[in-house]
């Protein structure tokens, strides 16, 4: 998501409060006054001088003084430069680096590539037993029981088993996500982020987000302990509820803490008598579980019956004798890649992008050699990078001017410069499904994290591009067609800003630039 939840701690007031805005200092607000009135009034034709001079003047503004702005416009088709500030510097790019792994995975997994999840185990006898473990295997499917294909993944994996006579299973039921090498967070994403539904745990076993809705209501008196409800019920192993009901009218004071590595959640402060319900959405613990949870209950409701437990294996464990000697019983696949990357990219999902960059890296390494210089293990997640590398080398796109961590921007270790992402952003335009390409990016004013930007201006429909958002920085790349039919690529990173008080959101004076780019050549 283009949002970070600062601190382990998730303090609430208000179940609509944006507490990001409020403990990073973004504030999520406009209200213009007389001094910024050119990046309030977008509706307005406020720029007067050429295209070079009105960006200049725009960043030139003293609010800006000791922030950061890198740009770069190119025409598509030529590549030459229509205007270009630092565009050779490193800047955090926040979640537009997102545009490297789609690449990515449009190169190496292919737009048509579906992530398949299996179920393994020994044939049925006669009489529709299975001696033995049934192992549920992820494969990296990051929209498991989210996309509409797989919405019934586990009542679909338990009619094709029936429909081989399964009655029974004579072992457990072992959920296994070991199919990804590597950790269940990206390079550099820091503990802050790993309670926050943004920062769910990309698993090759990935079930409906790997997120858990938190509803927290008020006991039914004063003094009695709050309502704490999840869903899923095993979305968090361990709970400690010590939130209490307070006296009508006080002030709601809704703390949700899990600390990293840990499986309880810890809720605790005041909830008012009488007060509405309010829901949280956090990263869940352990997907695989609830994974493999979510199928026995459908084996049971289907009449298969399971003598043993649910048990998972996780990586670095070695889970290939589970699948030893065994068949696939059951298979549900995902929706398209392409798909997938419009969902991803239209709402800034991190965790489908990791997974992305995930199975790219285990496509790579079954297709590529070892670096010389890496000998030794080889996460998934390095594998994905060396992909990363190989096409970016191709495409000439300098090594020095990224540096890519992880597949969602939400590190800030990722950096990249605007002339690099610039590269990137012509390729992709380059490609023969270059529609289908453009129609995964957010369009101003219509949908995705742009739906309410740039409305009533030149930009409404035309802009397409990928937003990025982290504390301190703002970001936007991708594409738009000038008033006289001019299609440029652009890419516009503001790091070490946030505004001051009285002023535009950041956002707001990024999207004059893509205003101003959609005006240029109008009378």
């Amino acid at each position: 998501m283009d949002n970070r939840l600062c601190g382990e701690l998730l303090s609430v007031t208000h179940p609509r409060c944006d507490m990001t805005a409020r403990r990073r200092g973004e504030p999520m607000r406009f209200r213009p006054c007389a001094a910024w009135l050119f990046a309030a009034a977008l509706t307005t034709p406020v720029f007067a001088g050429t295209l070079a001079q009105d960006i200049d003047a725009h960043i030139a503004q003293p609010r800006f003084e000791h922030a950061r702005w890198g740009i770069e416009v190119i025409e598509l088709g030529s590549g030459r430069v229509v205007y270009a500030h630092d565009a050779g510097k490193l800047f955090t790019p926040a979640s537009t680096n997102k545009l490297y792994t789609a690449a990515l995975a449009l190169h190496v997994l292919g737009p048509a590539f579906r992530f398949p999840t299996r179920v393994f185990g020994a044939a049925p006898d006669h009489g529709g037993t299975i001696t033995g473990d049934a192992v549920l295997y992820g494969m990296g499917d990051p929209t498991l029981g989210t996309a509409t294909l797989t919405a019934d993944w586990s009542d679909q994996m338990a009619v094709q088993m029936t429909s081989l006579g399964i009655r029974r299973i004579r072992g457990d039921l072992v959920a296994d996500d070991t199919f990804f090498s590597t950790p269940p967070y990206g390079s550099g994403w820091e503990a802050d982020d790993l309670q926050a539904a943004y920062g769910a745990p990309p698993s090759a076993l990935t079930v409906n987000d790997n997120v858990v809705q938190v509803t927290v209501a008020p006991g039914a008196s004063e003094g009695l302990p709050a309502d704490l409800t999840l869903a899923p019920s095993d979305g968090i192993a361990q709970l400690a509820n010590q939130l209490v009901t307070t006296t009508a009218g006080t002030r709601a004071n809704v703390n949700l803490v899990r600390p990293a590595g840990a499986r309880k959640l810890y809720a605790f402060g005041q909830v008012p008598a009488g007060s509405s319900r309010s829901s949280y959405r956090l990263a869940v613990d352990d997907p695989a579980r609830i994974a493999g949870s979510q199928l026995l209950g459908a084996l049971q409701r289907h009449g298969i019956r399971v003598d043993g437990i649910v048990r998972v294996a996780h990586w670095p464990q070695d889970s290939g004798a589970l699948r030893h000697n065994t068949t696939m019983l059951a298979e549900v696949q995902s929706p398209p890649v392409i798909d997938i990357l419009r969902d991803a990219l239209k709402r800034s999902q991190n965790l489908y992008m990791q997974n992305l960059l995930l199975m790219a890296g285990v496509r790579t390494q079954a297709t590529e050699p070892a670096p010389a210089d890496r000998p030794g293990f080889i996460n998934t997640e390095d594998w994905g990078i060396i992909g990363l590398r190989k096409l970016l080398d191709a495409a000439d796109v300098p090594a020095d001017e990224y540096q890519y961590n992880e597949g969602s921007g939400l590190a800030r270790a990722d950096l990249t410069t605007p002339h690099a992402m610039n590269r990137l952003l012509a390729l992709l335009a380059a490609q023969p499904n270059a529609g289908q390409i453009m129609d995964t990016l957010p369009v101003a004013g219509i949908d995705g994290t742009l739906k309410s930007r740039m409305k009533g201006t030149a930009a409404e429909g035309n802009v397409r591009a990928k937003t990025g958002t982290l504390s301190q920085v703002r970001s936007l790349a991708g594409y738009v067609t000038t008033a006289h039919g001019q299609r440029l690529a652009f890419t516009i990173f503001l790091n070490h800003y946030d505004s001051p008080e009285g002023a535009p959101a950041a956002t707001a004076d990024i999207d004059a630039i893509a205003v101003r780019l959609a005006n240029e050549g109008r009378p």
